[in-house]
């Protein structure tokens, strides 16, 4: 691909003609735990919207989303990183993130916080960016209205619908759609699947015991699935139950579900 600069001075990869993406400016926002331990997670985000004929791009000024300051009531600590968000994203067409929790964060904390702050030109900013964020699978699906992909993934699989994006973001059937799509795949349902991982950001610290306790009740569930793979859209999640899953020698791998509608026949070859 080359590259183009559009009216706005934005920067990034061409994109194809006559694919669902041609002619969209998307952010991709990688959140913390992804740039620290999962970068595969945001490559294939990239990867995956680039085939679709998104221009994409990576805003370096990025940063925490303020989650968790937030969450623990340092309203005031989290100013800075809600300011840093909307100057980061706010001249994209959208800004597509691989996490519920995070994407839950930006639309419905950051206006919240901004209005608390009483900065009138910072509560329109982050409406604007709160409207324009997404998480990958209700962008697939919503935005570009595809939910076949061209993926291939010859695997038996469940999926876990993590918190934040059942119950904050209402993904509902999105992801499933885009799942039964993939080529060579076989998808096993998760018994109590709506049932919490036990993960909750700082919910694991503070209630370590029930978390635990939540976290050994999800893996057991995955286990009995008999799956090679569990996949979720939080790769929080996915550290909480795929570490169970680890120490318990279960040989069930725990993958993001962006990496999975990435993957190609080319991949596998």
């Amino acid at each position: 691909m080359t590259t183009t600069t559009n009216s706005s001075g934005i920067t990034g990869r061409a994109a194809t003609p006559g694919l669902p993406g041609a002619g969209l400016d998307v952010a991709v926002f990688v959140t913390c735990i992804n740039d620290v331990m999962f970068p595969q997670t945001g490559v294939a985000v990239t990867k995956l919207l680039e085939r679709l004929g998104c221009r994409v791009h990576f805003p370096k000024e990025q940063t925490c989303c303020a989650q968790i300051t937030t969450n623990t009531g340092y309203f005031d600590e989290s100013m800075g990183m809600v300011r840093s968000y909307v100057r980061a994203f706010g001249d994209y067409d959208y800004v597509v993130s691989p996490s519920g929790s995070c994407t839950a964060a930006v639309r419905d904390q950051h206006p919240m916080l901004a209005r608390a702050a009483g900065d009138k030109g910072l509560e329109r900013d982050a409406e604007h960016t709160s409207k324009i964020s997404f998480d990958i699978t209700e962008f697939l699906v919503d935005v570009l209205g595809v939910t076949d992909v061209g993926a291939y993934f010859p695997h038996l699989v469940t999926y876990h619908p993590s918190c934040h994006g059942l119950r904050l973001l209402h993904l509902g059937d999105r992801p499933y759609e885009l799942l039964k799509n993939v080529r060579g795949m076989t998808m096993v349902d998760l018994p109590a699947k709506e049932q919490c991982c036990g993960f909750g950001g700082t919910f694991c610290i503070k209630n370590s015991d029930m978390s635990a306790t939540m976290a050994n009740d999800k893996a057991r569930h995955v286990r009995e699935t008999g799956a090679e793979y569990v996949v979720a859209g939080d790769n929080s999640c996915l550290m909480n139950i795929g570490g169970v899953l680890a120490r318990q020698n279960s040989g069930v791998k725990a993958i993001h579900i962006a990496e999975i509608l990435a993957n190609t026949e080319e991949d596998e070859s």
